[in-house]
């Protein structure tokens, strides 16, 4: 039985994991430990955590409507690959080990980092690229050519955000800045909705598969927590400037590093 201290915490958490979903990611890295702290077995948080986290990116993805108006086509290419990734990934979370994403993630997560840090300068060299096909049009970012290697990695974190949720928002934007010709705010706009249907995919199927490891409880404060939070971070992150929300993407990814490295050096 869930205390009021408990559900207030659970809420609060909830509130804070969806207004920094919206903004670059890693929600699940504040409300995954809390659930776990209050004794909750770590798939079953999870699994709770992850559909009540649903509802927060629904209120994201309407704050960035007007940037995912403007890639809408990049948007629907790319839709079908999270889909599917997350359908995978949220069946692997079922069938296999927790222990495997104790390996997996921090390697997942490192490599993000290298990729947000050099961004700047990957970013710079692709935008000289595009000026020398013609011009910096503000919607050629929904008319270039989308890389192979965007397709497979946007598959690649579906598995992921499936599989556990923390700082797919993360690696998205890290690939989204080397590979996708298109503003921070258009990438977030992307982040958000694509983080949003990894979610909702993930969810049905444990709707479906495993509906006994669902505290419904927790799903409600976590869900009201992120929908309001949700509000709240497309606000935020449409003001924040480029490197303000690089430093804020660095940060949480560094957090998230050090909290699994440290679970993975001593087995927890």
């Amino acid at each position: 039985m869930v205390e009021y201290w408990q559900e207030l915490l659970i809420f609060l958490g909830g509130l804070w994991a969806g207004t920094i979903n919206t903004v670059v990611g890693s929600g699940t890295l504040v409300t995954f430990p809390i659930l776990v702290a209050l004794g909750i077995t770590p798939v079953n948080a999870v699994v709770s955590n992850a559909m009540g986290l649903v509802a927060g990116g629904f209120s994201g993805a309407w704050g960035y409507r007007r940037e995912a108006l403007q890639v809408k086509r990049t948007l629907l290419k790319l839709v079908p690959l999270s889909l599917i990734g997350g359908l995978i990934g949220s069946l692997l979370l079922l069938n296999l080990p927790e222990s495997v994403f104790g390996v997996v993630a921090p390697i997942l997560l490192a490599a993000a980092l290298v990729l947000v840090i050099f961004q700047p300068r990957l970013s710079a060299w692709a935008k000289s690229r595009q000026a020398a096909r013609g011009g910096t049009d503000p919607d050629a970012a929904d008319q270039a050519k989308i890389p192979l290697v965007l397709y497979i990695l946007v598959f690649l974190i579906g598995v992921y955000g499936g599989y556990f949720t923390a700082a797919q928002g993360v690696l998205l934007m890290a690939v989204f800045g080397v590979f996708l010709q298109a503003s921070l705010q258009q990438s977030n706009a992307i982040k958000v909705i694509l983080s949003l249907l990894v979610n909702l995919i993930a969810a049905a199927m444990y709707l479906i598969i495993a509906p006994e490891r669902i505290h419904w409880i927790v799903v409600l404060l976590i869900a009201v927590g992120s929908l309001i939070g949700g509000f709240i971070g497309a606000k935020v992150g449409r003001k924040l400037s480029p490197f303000w929300l690089r430093v804020v993407i660095v940060a949480l990814g560094l957090v998230a590093l050090g909290n699994m490295g440290y679970k993975l050096v001593n087995g927890g």
